[in-house]
């Protein structure tokens, strides 16, 4: 089986450090890099996107709501075009600061709350989906698997993957358990490896409850922002090798999606 292993990085902030992020580099096949809306600043995503040059990481954008204060976990209701505008400010950005580095910008992957409400609202899911189209239809469109969000980036035409995270619990329909509750974050490295283990063999998402939805996915997200991130990272991606997975780049897994 061919699979990524993906990380969301560059989310420190001027004096304010987050995560490991060249530790990271050295054991992810892409990064998703914050753009300035809940995390990152100009000369992190600079320095992240040099260090993931140097270790041959694919990149991609992190766009989310302005929302520094909430790191992007916080649920808005904004505008369709003004939203439409936010997304396209911050792929420029990264966009900019990438060609800078000599690199491409090759994948989206919204954050946070945008993400888990347009995983579950069609409308919402297809002007992110949109935006990222207008910005450029050959990026590839990191969604979680099967979401509104998935469904909308094919609807559109983009080349998509499908995405599950190795330190998330899930509910029962298929979304991400509210941070608030318990058990919502697995801060357990074992307990990471058995998750994804488990979905490995299922062929798709098993719930905290341990319903087994068949959804496809391509690729595995470990967050960054984890104290234990750099840990579980290296342990998923040993458990992976071990299963016979072959780890590779999202630009290797992304065929043009059909319309739906």
């Amino acid at each position: 089986m061919e699979l990524n292993l993906n990380a969301d990085l560059g989310e420190s902030f001027g004096a304010w450090r987050m995560g490991d992020d060249a530790a990271m580099l050295e054991l992810v096949d892409s990064a998703s890099i914050a753009c300035g809306f809940h995390a990152g600043d100009p000369l992190v995503m600079r320095r992240t996107l040099h260090a993931a040059k140097k270790a041959g990481v694919s990149i991609g954008a992190h766009p989310s709501f302005p929302d520094l204060q909430g790191f992007g976990r916080r649920r808005m209701h904004v505008a369709p075009d003004e939203l439409q505008a936010m997304i396209l400010y911050q792929l420029g950005a990264l966009a900019g600061m990438a060609h800078v580095e000599g690199l491409a910008m090759t994948h989206v992957k919204p954050h946070g709350a945008l993400s888990n409400m347009a995983a579950e609202d069609s409308a919402l899911a297809a002007r992110v989906a949109r935006a990222v189209h207008l910005f450029d239809p050959e990026l590839i469109l990191l969604a979680p698997a099967g979401s509104q969000l998935e469904l909308a980036g094919l609807r559109e035409g983009l080349h998509v993957v499908a995405e599950i995270f190795a330190d998330r619990a899930y509910t029962d329909a298929g979304t991400l358990v509210p941070r608030g509750q318990p058990g919502a974050v697995l801060a357990d490295t074992a307990a990471c490896v058995t998750h994804v283990m488990r979905m490995l063999d299922a062929g798709g998402i098993v719930s905290q409850s341990g319903r087994r939805l068949p959804v496809p996915f391509q690729s595995l997200c470990v967050h960054g922002d984890s104290p234990h991130a750099v840990e579980v990272a290296r342990a998923v991606r040993r458990a992976l090798g071990e299963a016979g997975c072959r780890l590779r780049p999202l630009t290797e897994l992304a065929p043009l999606g059909p319309s739906v």
